[in-house]
């Protein structure tokens, strides 16, 4: 690592001991390396403390903040971003698996490509014993050079883990933080698709696990998953149809916030409303792990192998 690493990676992290040191050994053993990795661990209850020091100890890449109370995942998400430092910026999930050159191919790209301010790659959704269980394409139209293409294409095409990607963080600096109403995430990362284009690495080289105690299954009504990004959601004031009404608030005061032309800025706003009004489809909630068709062939993945760099070697 340099003295000043190019790429921050902000990991924030609550009761994760399961999971967390395979996770870290993907990110440490990646072929690039001129990266921080800031862990922010929301106050945790279980062996996470003690993994995180342990690993701090042994890599200097690693700096590790604990919280003194549980502020929720945004705000966490929020904090960990503000103590990195880096030209470039990732979020990482503590279950979470990455190939050994997913940093250096989205590094590349962005290198290569000075329009693009976000890059990521083909993904597939883990199960807790690291098993294929979902592997999907990525359909998104967010490499188009028109803002209101990509906007479109967020609101009505499935799939994409785009949180998840590196991006330049001067852009992050400029869009509004990671709010806690239902979604969030998704009006967060379409606010960021309307300041420039994605790329899209054509590598399967992210690995999203899918597990029981994953936010969204632990938290299976949009109140509870609300109270987990933010605490304070737990008051009466944020019953189910306020945390709805903050989520279609959150694409219009994006589109308004944004850097875009009175035409853009209009096709976006039409976008919207032809969007909210298919929400009322039937199945129009579904996520795409519930519907897309997985691929036999990838299925057959080893992702053990393709972590630890081995996807050459197989017969």
């Amino acid at each position: 690592m340099t003295a000043h690493p190019r790429l921050s990676i902000g990991l924030p992290v609550y009761n994760g001991e399961e999971y967390l040191a395979e996770s870290l050994d993907a990110l440490l053993g990646q072929t690039y390396e001129d990266f921080e990795l800031v862990v922010s661990d929301n106050a945790s209850t279980d062996g996470t403390p003690d993994i995180c020091r342990r690993y701090a100890e042994k890599d200097s890449r690693i700096r590790y903040i604990r919280l003194p109370k549980n502020v929720g995942a945004a705000p966490n998400h929020n904090y960990v971003f503000t103590q990195c430092h880096g030209e470039l910026f990732k979020w990482a999930s503590h279950d979470d698996l990455y190939a050994r050159t997913l940093l250096q191919r989205c590094v590349e790209a962005l290198d290569e490509r000075p329009d693009v301010i976000l890059a990521h790659a083909d993904q597939a959704v883990i199960d807790e014993t690291g098993q294929v269980k979902v592997p999907y394409a990525y359909t998104l139209a967010t490499d188009s050079p028109r803002a209101p293409v990509r906007f479109r294409s967020m609101l009505f095409e499935p799939g994409g883990d785009d949180f998840y990607g590196v991006l330049r963080a001067d852009v992050l600096r400029r869009v509004k933080p990671h709010d806690s109403y239902h979604h969030a995430d998704r009006t967060f990362v379409a606010e960021i698709g309307l300041h420039g284009p994605f790329h899209q690495v054509p590598e399967l080289l992210y690995f999203r696990r899918d597990h029981p105690t994953r936010a969204e299954r632990a938290n299976p009504s949009k109140r509870s998953r609300c109270v987990n990004l933010d605490p304070r959601r737990a008051g009466v004031l944020h019953p189910t149809p306020r945390l709805l009404a903050e989520y279609v608030g959150g694409f219009v005061s994006a589109i308004r916030r944004a850097p875009l032309s009175s035409a853009d800025r209009r096709a976006c706003y039409l976008a919207l409303a032809e969007w909210a009004a298919s929400r009322t489809r039937p199945g129009a909630g579904e996520r795409v792990e519930d519907r897309a068709p997985v691929d036999p062939a990838l299925l057959a993945v080893q992702v053990d192998d393709i972590v630890a760099g081995r996807e050459g070697r197989r017969a």
